[in-house]
Formats: C-alpha cells, structure tokens, sequence
C-alpha cells in the first residue's frame, strides 16, 4: 500500500508547492502518521464495502453468475485506495491527535463529498456482476444487461476513478490554500502552525 502511495506520488510530481497534482502531493507529504493509519483503515473499509457484494472479494454470502473481469481488481485497489485517502482528508491534525472538521462546510467540500460519494457508487456499478444489478435487469433485461450495460462497466470505472481522483485532488489543494480557522501560515517553513498552542 505504501509503495502504491510513494509511486503515485512520484508521478504526479516531484515539486513540493503549488496547485493541482502537486499541491495535492506536496499536502500528502504533510500528513501526520495518524493521517495515514486512518487512510489506510479507511482504504480497507472501502474495498470491503465495495468487494465484498460484488463478490470481487469472494466470500459466502454474495455470489455471482457471470464471473469478475480482469480489471475488476485493479479498479478495486485504485477505488479503495483514492476512497481511504478521500476520508482521511475530512479529518484534521490536531495537538494530540485527529478530530473531524466542523460540520460547517463550504460549498466546495460539499461538492467533493457528494463527488466523492458519486465516484464510490459508480465503482460499485462497474466492478460488479452485470445480471446481479437489479436495477439495470429491470430496465433491459438479462439480455440487454450482457449486451448494453457489461461493455459499458470499464467506461464507469474510468468515470468512477476520475471523479476519485478529481475530489481528491480538489480536498488536497484546498485544505493547503486554506488553512483552518487559528492557524497561521509560517512563511519559512511553509508549514501550518496552530496560534492557540
């Protein structure tokens, strides 16, 4: 998991400041290992929740006729992944530990939970059996559901992935521009320094 992290890391950029991608890296840098512990627990959640009743993960509950595809798997880490490090960035560095930020959100963290939510459900749909869905037999039938709705999982995983990603991207780089309420920002470290200490 670590490896996965410190590469994506990489190759998104190497640079330590700035927006988008390497603002975002330059964030993920900051993290504190607690930050990291609670990614990676909610890394796991996230492919339990995900794996689990699609039966990508196999187990005796949840099962499926038509068998999991090749890129089922790595869809599943990818999701799991971007899902753990998206929760964790709800969560805020204090003195002693993590709390959850306040319930007041802005319009755009709001938008990055909905994007977010959006990006896991789509997951779901595109990792899972095609004929299982109720939804999409309802609507086309077992036929269409081979037919129509199966070539288009792996265009909803790109979609789900992106919108991951996006939401990510978009909590990082704004956690970094906007530093919380009673923090001031240290002009030679860069790094964010909490008043109230």
């Amino acid at each position: 998991m670590t490896k996965v992290i410190v590469g994506v890391s990489m190759v998104l950029s190497t640079k330590t400041s700035g927006s988008g991608p390497a603002g975002a890296v330059a964030q993920l840098r900051r993290w504190s290992p607690t930050r990291w512990l609670v990614a990676v627990i909610c890394s796991v959640a996230v492919s339990l929740a995900v794996g689990l009743p699609t039966d990508v993960i196999p187990n005796p509950v949840f099962g499926r006729p038509v068998p999991v595809t090749w890129w089922s798997y790595p869809v599943l880490v990818l999701t799991a992944v971007l899902g753990g490090l998206l929760v964790a960035t709800y969560l805020q560095d204090s003195g002693g530990g993590l709390e959850r930020f306040p319930d007041e959100f802005d319009g755009d963290s709001e938008r990055t939970a909905r994007t977010g939510g959006a990006a896991g459900l789509l997951s779901v749909f595109a990792v899972g059996c095609p004929v299982c869905n109720h939804l999409v037999v309802l609507a086309v039938g077992v036929t269409g559901a081979r037919q129509w709705f199966e070539p288009l999982q792996p265009v909803l995983a790109a979609m789900s992935l992106t919108l991951l990603a996006y939401a990510l991207v978009a909590r990082l780089t704004s956690a970094a521009s906007c530093p919380l309420p009673g923090s001031r920002r240290s002009a030679l470290s860069g790094r964010t320094e909490r008043s109230d200490l």
